[in-house]
């Protein structure tokens, strides 16, 4: 006999149209609200609320501890420039440094592109460039814990004397402009999910064995041995340990978030709501087996050096997708699949992107109809043939073409979509299953940018489609949100400086 389908399968599907019609970032509440069971959910009334421009906001300074900055040693690039790409090397006994040197090779800038509206520019993406997650590195006790300034190259606060053995990653949402309002709480995720992969991959190049802890209640009170006492601007924290974790953090109490910025005091109580079963999982590699060699990147250096999000000349905002006269050959698309095939290393995070689904606009992709695919187990399954499918992407995107915005998606050879059901991710995992998806697809759009990198064309992580007239264009149910998408491009020439930052 067959079992009956799970209640969520059989509700009618509901369009939930957004307050200011199709904008994703507006309609994020409305879908956390329809995974949770409402049917009808009403825009919150701080939607309409008056924000200042986006453009008008000062990031708050970095949460230095009191103590001496320590510089990091010097090297990576040369270290990461003896690993030939794509080989990992297999773990053995680290040197003393490596774990410094992860840091660097994770956070640390890589270059600043003088006509770019938007720098420094790191190993892995950020909106805006405003880098939202911070790292704190600890001896594994909470007795010490030092502040990483990538832009230093430095270690702040305390220093034992003792080898950092724990590392915590948590997102500032005050880094990002309230405009974003409910916004601010799915890019910290989101940004985490790549940090995660970055500093994995930095660490598996290093050959330095690591764990993974998700937050659990107890994320308040680790806020607080990290020193920040206004635990409301921050997200709960993700532990990285290179020894045995320590022990779980008792439970304590948030600051609470000063009144005047509701969008804010939301995001903070879903972000408590996603706490995890206590229990570290080992970091697994971040890198797929048997990939080839690159046409353009003989090393991790270069690699990590030419990821961009896209360019264009004489400070003009967007991105554009240059011309190309030739498809894109087939293996840099079966490399892509086999980057975005990686599952994320904790096991509530890998069966979070089980639950994501990932379809893409394909087009001037040697062996690839143009049009819609479906990308599943390592493979792309053609949906439906539509060669105006970039086009109509692009019509509906958020920084059309302008005076002063690029825009090359009907171009770009390959558009990503991750799509979940959130009614199905929370009867599966609960509220949890929200924020891990989330950080899931941070994870595979970070190896994205880097299969892009390989083959010497971009990746931009983009969340400004128009959600309803996409869905159409790429074939998604009512019942689906889009989590993340990724514009895969052929760069254009701009003849701008870019100037090396690396250490």
């Amino acid at each position: 006999m067959t079992a009956p389908a799970p209640e969520w399968t059989r509700r009618a599907p509901v369009d939930l149209p957004g307050p200011e019609g199709d904008n994703s970032i507006a309609r994020e509440p409305l879908w956390y609200a329809y995974g949770q069971g409402d049917d009808r959910p009403e825009p919150p009334s701080w939607t309409w609320a008056s924000t200042p421009p986006p453009d008008s906001h000062v990031p708050p300074e970095p949460p230095r501890p009191a103590g001496p900055s320590r510089v990091l040693p010097t090297g990576t690039t040369e270290r990461l420039s003896a690993l030939a790409y794509p080989r990992v090397p297999a773990y053995g006994m680290a040197a003393p440094d490596a774990l410094a040197h992860a840091l660097t090779a994770t956070f640390g800038p890589v270059r600043r592109e003088p006509e770019n509206p938007y720098n420094e520019h790191r190993p892995y993406a950020s909106p805006r460039c405003l880098f939202p997650v911070h790292a704190f590195v600890g001896d594994g006790d909470g007795s010490a814990w030092r502040l990483l300034e990538p832009t230093r190259h430095a270690l702040t606060g305390p220093d034992t004397g003792a080898p950092p053995t724990r590392i915590a990653l948590t997102g500032r949402y005050t880094a990002i402009p309230v405009a974003y309002q409910w916004f601010r709480g799915s890019l910290v995720s989101i940004e985490l999910g790549m940090v995660l992969r970055a500093l994995s991959l930095s660490l598996e190049l290093s050959g330095v064995p690591a764990t993974l802890t998700p937050p659990t209640d107890g994320g308040p009170e680790v806020l607080r041995e990290l020193g920040l006492e206004r635990t409301w601007e921050w997200s709960l924290p993700w532990l990285v340990d290179m020894a045995e974790p320590g022990p779980a953090a008792r439970s304590g109490r948030d600051a609470p978030v000063p009144d005047g910025d509701p969008s804010l005091t939301d995001v903070v109580r879903v972000n408590r709501e996603q706490t995890y079963p206590a229990g570290a999982a080992p970091l697994t590699t971040a890198v797929p087996a048997g990939l080839p060699g690159s046409p353009v990147v003989p090393d991790w250096a270069e690699l990590l050096w030419r990821r961009h999000s896209g360019r264009m000349p004489r400070a003009l905002h967007g991105m554009d997708s240059a011309p190309r006269p030739a498809p894109v050959p087939a293996r840099h698309l079966a490399a892509a699949l086999a980057w975005l095939g990686v599952p994320p290393p904790h096991p509530v995070l890998a069966a979070a992107f089980d639950a994501v689904t990932v379809t893409a606009a394909v087009q001037h992709v040697e062996g690839y109809a143009a049009g819609v695919h479906r990308f599943e187990k390592g493979a792309a399954h053609l949906r439906k043939a539509d060669p105006t499918a970039p086009a109509g992407l692009e019509a509906n995107y958020g920084y059309g073409l302008s005076p002063v915005n690029g825009c090359g998606i009907a171009k770009a050879p390959l558009t990503v979509f991750f799509s979940v059901r959130p009614r199905e991710l929370f009867a599966r995992f609960g509220p949890t299953g929200w924020g891990a998806a989330q950080v899931a697809c941070g994870w595979a759009v970070h190896g994205l940018c880097l299969a892009a990198a390989a083959a010497g064309l971009f990746a931009r992580p983009v969340r400004a489609f128009k959600e309803i007239p996409t869905k159409e264009v790429i074939g998604l149910a009512e019942d689906e949100t889009i989590v993340l998408s990724a514009v895969v491009g052929v760069p254009r020439e701009t003849g701008g400086d870019q100037l090396d930052l690396r250490t």
